[in-house]
């Protein structure tokens, strides 16, 4: 069974992802290791590497593959993922937290539902990715004892940029992150700040849950 995992990881990787334009071997690797079959419901496992995203329970959702690809590739430093410390707001069922951690990222990561919370915390600790740090809390309040972040990853969709999270990051840091209307598509947008501003650059529409909690 497992190795038929690794294999449909694979053709994830070579059907979805190669194709669309991922160009980091880095993301590309940590995308054919990270077990996703184990952050989805036992009952979706047949589609676990489809293209698409999958309901997790109370509303939330595990990424598509590529979308996962996507935002983690828009954060990549020049010098690699290596020790690069990351808040991600949205944790859900751990996957992005997982990608993240097997690129060897320091990952702290906040979910507002606490079921989900104990539950990413606990299947990524038996995946052995032991460089996270989940919490149970409100992301727009972000998370003020870890900062300042290297980079800051949301998955979910406010109607605005929470301005705590803009403070949390390091001058020249980087965050990704969906703002819209959760009734509609939303942009995701790249933010890069510049002493206590940022500049945005708008990268393609998308569609999340709301982020909720403010």
């Amino acid at each position: 069974m497992d190795n038929d995992f690794s294999v449909k990881r694979n053709e994830m990787v070579e059907r979805q992802l190669v194709p669309r334009g991922i160009e980091s071997q880095a993301i590309l690797n940590a995308m054919r290791n990270v077990p996703r079959h184990l952050f989805v419901p036992g009952h979706l496992l047949d589609y676990a590497y489809d293209d698409s995203p999958l309901p997790i329970g109370l509303g939330q959702t595990i990424s598509q593959p590529y979308i996962v690809a996507y935002m983690t590739e828009m954060l990549e430093p020049s010098c690699g993922f290596g020790g690069v410390k990351v808040l991600e707001i949205g944790t859900g069922s751990g996957y992005q937290a997982a990608v993240l951690a097997e690129l060897g990222c320091e990952v702290y990561t906040i979910e507002f539902v606490r079921e989900h919370a104990e539950r990413a915390k606990q299947v990524l600790a038996d995946c052995g990715y032991d460089n996270v740090v989940v919490k149970h809390g409100n992301g727009y309040e972000g998370c003020q004892d870890y900062a300042p972040f290297d980079a800051v990853i949301v998955t979910a969709a406010p109607d605005k940029v929470p301005p705590m999270l803009v403070e949390q990051l390091k001058d020249n840091g980087k965050m990704v992150i969906p703002v819209g209307d959760v009734h509609s598509v939303q942009s995701l947008k790249l933010l890069t700040k510049n002493g206590k501003s940022y500049s945005a650059k708008e990268l393609i529409l998308v569609r999340f849950v709301p982020m909720v909690g403010e």
